[in-house]
């Protein structure tokens, strides 16, 4: 059960790195917000990289890097920019969907067939949403549902998760027609390095900006690096569907963090909401294939 702890490390890190990362820079732009942990862990990705073997690299592999580059660019983008503008609670959860959505991706690209219990599995997942955006004031039946669509955040955060659903098994294909640590490593190196020159075409200064941050840039750096190795090793060991679930434990850890360091509203009922997305997405990786 290695591949579960990894997984589970992942999660914290992750959780870790938005909440930090919402805290500290969320007065920057979007794009500056997603180049602090992008720049802060160039450093820690090259030295380890250049401790990895590079394995034979065939077509496949090449295929899913480049797919990749602009697909996970555009989703790290999204994911800054929900958590910017919406709460944690609200925003988070709606990853818990990127099991679900896998299902589809996870067939298509790996041949990895889910069973009937991952539709319990969705159907709970579901549910949370649900419960997520109940308001005790002005409760109606329809009202949670509205406060999905009103959130601009929360749907946000449900394409970002459409978006990671296919990233993933990319990811985990590519691995397989390379190595775990060298995808893994080459790959953010490649993606962060374009990211921040796009940025900085764009507009100028930008990177001089987040280098003037060096120590909570540093720490948000270091948060992502682990992420992002633990992330590789854990989906190499076992069905990409069962490592993101786990992983969106992150969700829990997300909302606990907004509860206690944003103070932020309707805690309980966005931690019920929560904690029934993620069994959903548990059910989907304990039973779902």
């Amino acid at each position: 059960m290695i591949w579960f702890t990894l997984a589970l490390v992942t999660a914290l890190a992750s959780a870790s790195q938005d909440s930090w990362v919402k805290y500290k820079f969320s007065s920057y732009s979007t794009a500056e917000m997603l180049a602090f942990p992008m720049l802060y862990s160039l450093p820690l990705l090259g030295v380890a990289l250049f401790w990895v073997t590079i394995p034979q690299l065939d077509r496949t592999f090449w295929w899913c890097f480049l797919v990749s580059l602009p697909l996970n660019g555009v989703a790290f983008f999204l994911h800054m920019r929900a958590i910017q503008i919406s709460p944690l609670s609200l925003t988070l959860p709606y990853l818990s969907f990127t099991p679900a959505f896998m299902f589809g991706t996870g067939f298509l690209f790996l041949g990895e067939l889910p069973n009937l219990w991952g539709a319990v599995g969705v159907g709970i997942i579901v549910t949370g949403s649900y419960v997520l955006n109940i308001n005790p004031s002005g409760y109606t039946l329809l009202a949670p549902f509205r406060s999905l669509f009103k959130e601009r955040g929360s749907m946000i955060m449900l394409l970002v998760a459409v978006m990671y659903s296919l990233a993933a098994v990319l990811g985990k294909k590519a691995i397989l027609h390379s190595s775990v640590l060298f995808f893994t490593l080459f790959f953010f190196l490649s993606l962060n390095s374009l990211t921040l020159l796009v940025m900085e075409l764009s507009v100028k200064g930008r990177v001089a900006r987040v280098l003037s941050r060096p120590g909570p840039g540093s720490i948000a750096g270091v948060l992502f690096f682990t992420h992002l190795i633990c992330h590789g090793w854990a989906i190499s060991l076992t069905k990409a569907v069962y490592m993101i679930s786990i992983k969106r434990m992150s969700i829990l850890f997300g909302v606990l963090y907004g509860g206690i360091f944003f103070a932020e509203e309707n805690l309980w009922y966005r931690l019920t909401g929560t904690a029934l997305m993620v069994a959903g997405a548990t059910l989907i990786s304990l039973k779902g294939l």
